[in-house]
């Protein structure tokens, strides 16, 4: 008869190689961007539709491990109390961004990654894979470069600008002021394009190209530009 031997925790700095590297974006956006900046130790990030503080984000890395600080934006009501508790030295603001200032329904999901001020997007996902929708909110919207304005400090460079928003990133984009507030790198979902060839007839693409921005990477949601 065999001997069970109850085996032992393994220390944490076995589990991890050396050459681990901490990601917590949904499809590793943050560990390119920290290949981007690599060296950087006193950037400055946007997140629209920061959802979480950890959980999918495109910037805890670089507040965790790289000393970054920024500014988080969340529509979802309530949402800010989880990021003073985990990121209280960036600037968090509770608040819903689009191209207009008006009063919308917030479509809030039992799965929150999902929530959105899109109604169309909200009716399809709306009982799939067991998602539903759990509440619909009033909430009036704002311009980013109205957000920015009154949060961004003085002389402050933004090093990238993420939207993750669910059906309203193009708006968020012409909500912004690309004269005043200009990151160097621009992260956008995107769920209209499949591949790279597809990329160039993006809606998202052509108005970035306006601005000066060209793609540059890319994962199965997000767009990643920057300037030349």
């Amino acid at each position: 008869m065999p001997v069970l031997v109850k085996s032992q925790p393994t220390p944490k700095a076995a589990r991890r190689p050396r050459y681990f590297r901490h990601g917590f974006g949904q499809e590793g956006e943050d560990l390119i961007l920290a290949e981007l900046f690599l060296g950087k130790r006193d950037g400055f990030y946007i997140d629209v539709g920061a959802h979480h503080p950890k959980r999918f984000s495109n910037t805890y890395h670089f507040y965790r491990f790289r000393g970054w600080r920024g500014i988080n934006i969340e529509a979802m009501p309530g949402s800010m109390k989880a990021f003073r508790r985990a990121r209280p030295n960036d600037i968090n603001v509770e608040a819903a961004v689009s191209d207009s200032s008006e009063e919308l329904t917030y479509f809030v999901f039992n799965e929150p990654a999902l929530n959105t001020f899109d109604p169309a997007l909200a009716a399809e996902r709306d009982g799939k894979k067991g998602y539903y929708i759990a509440e619909r909110m009033p909430i009036r919207t704002r311009r980013l470069e109205e957000i920015l304005e009154k949060h961004l400090p003085a002389g402050t460079k933004i090093d990238f600008l993420t939207v993750d928003v669910e059906g309203f990133d193009l708006k968020v984009l012409h909500s912004n002021d690309w004269k005043r507030f200009r990151p160097t790198v621009v992260l956008v979902e995107d769920i209209s394009v499949s591949n790279w060839r597809e990329i160039n007839d993006s809606v998202t693409t052509r108005y970035l190209r306006g601005h000066g921005y060209e793609p540059f990477a890319n994962t199965m949601r997000t767009i990643m530009y920057r300037l030349p």
